[in-house]
């Protein structure tokens, strides 16, 4: 079923990649000889999906931006490269400028997704395609599809501006918005159009906007709102996972393996889920890293362990203070890093092949010297993901964005920073059980225990500098070490720390803590140099 849902998307992309220059004779076409059916309506509107996976896992990514920045993980200067233009190292040490390749490829991607998304909704208004009786919840999807995109620029950047027009015109410059107006304008896009939106999930609805999509766009945006507007908003939070919850069209897997399984198309925790086949990508788009977690984190060697075709690049890795907060009992840590000697599939060791570790049994430690030198026994990798023996450049699994336990976990914190921490407590425990099967006793957390700090010993800890600053001051704490237990490597690490007042003002690895203003990232310089009308966001 995945790859049918591809070649829906295919099936369109070869289409729009020629109609901004010619959509007059592309629409004429399509009015005159297309009646679609429902299914083909999916597939009309598919090329407005397609940016959202170049901005969250492709070079310079979405993912890089929420990750990298944060205390979980990390992409330091290796024996054989991870320097380029030091990039990687100021997202660690937050000193990011405007002119930084990620800084501007996240909001070209997310304005990429808007100008596709306002070209359909163009054409489907004015009858260019006939959608016919699909015409409202067509609109619908592509408006809520919309709001995602313009979520990600009010997350990162704030104060951006909105366009709904595709009809502008030669010249035209938008104003900018404040993140408040951005905010608002989200909310507003998904309630007008959630009703127009399917209540299924099935195959139909896979990877698509749905109703209980668009409940969990709202619930995130609720939970952030005393970050993106000042005032917070606890309470609408859990009316959204409310929604959710009693719809009883998800549930926790048992594993949660299952989730990042290779073929996960039907896990009944995916609310919504970017969809990856290494066959179809690569045919259609030469996307040689669309999905490359296993390129990224695994060392050379470790091509051996997984026949794969190609050998890995062994940067990105765990940060050792995070590590170190785990219960060893804890099934997320004793399956979802690699550590310790590695073998060949054969059941050969392997032998590290470069820098002054060469010679050595590859044998994955959680040790880092600091962000500017490691060597390839550094640092636990990525194994949250299963990696399919034999995979190709791209992984086969789709990426589970949005997932159940996500909106039991965020009315955990919505009722926990609302006085109900018992009741807080029993969903985090639920999330827990799971991830405890041979020490079940160790699952239950109680209300008392979300109130403590953090477990995260903070503070400086690499071969230039030590410094101790733990994380017992840190209000709700445990909470945001559950979260960071379960939700590791799922692009969000950042916004949970600036939430919780962490991302600029404690240490961690070889990062210091920074200035309050960079809890946004800044416009970048090329659009300021293109829009007379923008300004740059305070400290930038």
């Amino acid at each position: 079923m995945k790859t049918k849902i591809i070649i829906l998307l295919l099936s369109f992309f070869g289409m729009a990649g020629c109609t901004k220059l010619k959509d007059q004779n592309f629409n004429t076409i399509i009015s005159d000889k297309f009646a679609p059916s429902e299914e083909d309506v999916g597939a009309l509107i598919a090329s407005a999906y397609i940016p959202w996976r170049d901005l969250f896992n492709k070079w310079q990514s979405y993912f890089w931006a929420q990750e990298i920045s944060a205390d979980q993980l990390v992409i330091p200067k290796r024996p054989w490269g991870w320097v380029d233009d030091g990039g990687y190292r100021r997202f660690h040490t937050h000193r990011w400028t405007t002119e930084d390749a990620i800084i501007s490829a996240c909001w070209q991607r997310a304005y990429n997704g808007i100008t596709t998304c306002n070209r359909v909704i163009y054409q489907i208004e004015n009858d260019l395609v006939p959608v016919e009786e699909f015409k409202e919840s067509a609109l619908a999807e592509l408006k809520v599809l919309r709001a995602t995109y313009y979520w990600v620029l009010c997350d990162m950047y704030g104060n951006v501006p909105i366009v709904t027009d595709f009809d502008v015109p030669e010249g035209y410059l938008p104003e900018q918005n404040t993140r408040k107006e951005v905010f608002d304008f989200i909310v507003k896009e998904v309630t007008d159009n959630i009703d127009e939106l399917s209540d299924k999930n099935d195959q139909s609805t896979y990877t698509r906007m749905n109703q209980w999509v668009a409940h969990t766009l709202l619930a995130k945006l609720y939970l952030n709102a005393e970050v993106y507007t000042g005032t917070a908003m606890w309470n609408e939070g859990i009316t959204q996972c409310d929604a959710v919850i009693n719809a009883n069209l998800y549930t926790l897997e048992a594993n949660q393996k299952s989730i990042f399984a290779a073929n996960n198309e039907n896990s009944s925790e995916i609310i919504w889920a970017f969809g990856y086949d290494d066959k179809y990508l690569v045919q259609y788009w030469d996307d040689w890293n669309a999905f490359d977690h296993h390129m990224q984190t695994l060392p050379q060697e470790m091509q051996a362990t997984y026949n794969l075709q190609n050998s890995p690049w062994g940067g990105i890795c765990a940060i050792p203070q995070f590590i170190n907060t785990f219960d060893i009992d804890d099934e997320r840590f004793t399956e979802n890093w690699i550590k310790g000697v590695q073998l060949a599939s054969n059941g050969d060791t392997l032998i590290v092949q470069n820098g002054t570790q060469k010679g050595q049994v590859l044998n994955l430690v959680n040790e880092l010297p600091a962000v500017d030198t490691t060597e390839a026994n550094h640092g636990l990798r990525l194994g949250k993901f299963e990696y399919e023996m034999g995979a190709a450049s791209i992984l086969n699994n789709d990426f589970p964005f949005f997932r159940y336990a996500d909106i039991l976990m965020m009315k955990a914190e919505c009722l926990l920073r609302t006085g109900r921490a018992d009741e807080a407590a029993t969903l985090v425990t639920m999330v827990r059980e799971r991830s405890f099967r041979e020490n079940p006793e160790k699952a239950a957390v109680s209300g008392a225990d979300l109130m403590q700090g953090s477990l995260y010993d903070y503070g400086r800890r690499d071969v230039h500098q030590i410094s101790n600053e733990g994380g017992a001051d840190i209000a709700y704490g445990r909470l945001l070490d559950e979260l960071g237990y379960e939700f590791f490597e799922e692009a969000r690490r950042r916004q949970d720390l600036i939430r919780f007042g962490v991302f600029t003002t404690k240490s961690w690895f070889s990062h210091n803590p920074s200035s309050a203003y960079r809890t946004l990232f800044p416009i970048p310089q090329i659009e300021l140099n293109k829009n007379s009308n923008l300004t740059q966001n305070t400290g930038y």
